[in-house]
């Protein structure tokens, strides 16, 4: 996670996180020489909720500043796939070593649109790219801008990302069992 934060000259502030589901948390505070730091007791007062696999929570954020308004070149639909017997998970039915890269020109506007056919999350993570979620179970927004977005269990949503320099870019799930297992391609910049 990448947070940017404008804060008083002085003072004390708890950046926590909760688990999913629990009262347990864990954190750090950010503090100025000098300031009080109290204790935090490591339950919090409720449960967290458990993780919001309808993304309401994503379809609610909008980027302060997003993707230039301009079309997409084409759609890219890219389908995430696996199972636990055997241990293996994909994308577009292929592992690592496999795979179809997906192609784009530097400058190209792309979409990718996720399909999650799998019972299980994947974090979608694209190296060297910044993208904007811009679809969410078919509705469109200006959503947030990301290098790795979570598609929840039998979801749909999209990313806009503009092709930046001319490389071989790794995109693959951040759950590294599912990545080491081949939930891996390359988005290829040419």
């Amino acid at each position: 996670m990448d947070l940017e934060l404008e804060l008083p000259d002085t003072g004390a502030w708890p950046v926590l996180a909760l688990r999913e589901g629990a009262r347990e948390r864990t954190g750090l505070i950010l503090a100025t020489p000098g300031a009080q730091v109290r204790r935090i007791d490591s339950l919090a007062e409720a449960d967290a909720p458990p993780f919001d696999i309808r993304m309401e929570q994503e379809s609610r954020l909008r980027a302060v500043t997003g993707l230039a308004d301009r079309g997409a070149i084409r759609p890219i639909d890219v389908m995430l796939g696996g199972q636990m017997q055997p241990y293996v998970w994909t994308i577009d039915g292929k592992t690592w070593g496999e795979h179809l890269p997906i192609s784009a020109r530097s400058g190209d506007r792309v979409e990718i649109r996720f399909h999650n056919m799998s019972m299980m999350g994947h974090p979608m993570h694209l190296h060297g790219h910044h993208f904007q979620v811009v679809e969410i179970g078919g509705r469109r927004m200006g959503g947030a801008m990301r290098d790795t977005l979570y598609i929840p269990p039998m979801t749909m949503a999209t990313i806009a990302v503009d092709a930046g320099e001319a490389a071989r870019w790794m995109l693959h799930c951040h759950h590294m069992p599912h990545l080491s297992t081949g939930m891996m391609t390359e988005f290829v910049v040419a």
